[in-house]
């Protein structure tokens, strides 16, 4: 992409996120992670949005990649969320972790001790949603450089010692209008919550690190789920906790 191009990709995004409407898509597709990532950071300047949390993606063999959650999109469970702010109403259970300590930029990459030691670990949902009026139908870098058609982050209570916890292979169960519509052994794509947290922090290196009170979150244990107004799900991990979100307003 051009900076033209770029520049207007990120006024494109900017514009839907002041105004609530929805974008068909943008003038160019970005043709690399980091010009997704550049694009993202980007709007949140020009918004003036303080970045709360990120969603991160780590594939085996892959570029691992992040998406912003602005600060203001955060709830703490219970949460009520107006449709009108994520119009999209998707879900998506997910184990999220809270940086309980500032982790730098810094030449070397950081460990998984290192990151395991400066979090804590909780249950969340993430809310899909979008400023494309069709989202899964853009290309993915195009999803990319909508904060991965992020719309809100819904947080439960934290554990501080989680080492006896085995994270990758929690029960979870989801259920919408206290119906079960899933439960299962693990589900985590990766089977690796732990490490995809690793990578958000490493991908953050030098990007001025990641700070302490800002979460990761890592992945659906549960696919993605579409909602409509009205609707109440609960995402319940064993031993863990449990997030709830209530669409209505």
């Amino acid at each position: 992409m051009t900076l033209k191009e770029i520049a207007d990709s990120v006024e494109l995004l900017a514009q839907a996120w002041r105004s609530g409407t929805r974008i068909e898509g943008l003038s160019a597709l970005p043709s690399s992670v980091s010009e997704a990532h550049a694009i993202q950071d980007q709007v949140a300047a020009v918004l003036g949005e303080t970045v709360g949390a990120f969603k991160a993606s780590a594939p085996p063999g892959l570029t691992p990649t992040r998406g912003l959650i602005y600060a203001r999109m955060i709830r703490r469970s219970p949460a009520r969320i107006s449709p009108v702010e994520t119009p999209d109403l998707g879900v998506e259970g997910e184990i999220a972790f809270r940086f309980i300590r500032d982790l730098p930029a810094q030449a070397k990459p950081y460990g998984r001790a290192e990151v395991a030691g400066a979090a804590a670990v909780l249950p969340a949902i993430e809310v899909v949603s979008s400023r494309f009026h069709d989202p899964r139908a853009r290309p993915p870098l195009e999803q990319l450089a909508d904060c991965m058609i992020n719309g809100a982050l819904v947080t439960g209570s934290e554990i501080y010692d989680w080492s006896h916890l085995d994270i990758a292979h929690l029960h979870v169960a989801l259920l919408v209008n206290d119906k079960p519509v899933l439960e299962r052994q693990g589900g985590h794509p990766t089977d690796d919550p732990l490490g995809v947290a690793v990578a958000l922090v490493n991908m953050m290196r030098d990007a001025g690190g990641v700070k302490a009170g800002q979460i990761v979150t890592t992945g659906s244990w549960t696919g993605l789920r579409w909602l409509r107004s009205g609707d109440r799900c609960a995402v319940q991990f064993e031993n863990l906790g449990s997030a709830e979100v209530l669409f209505d307003g």
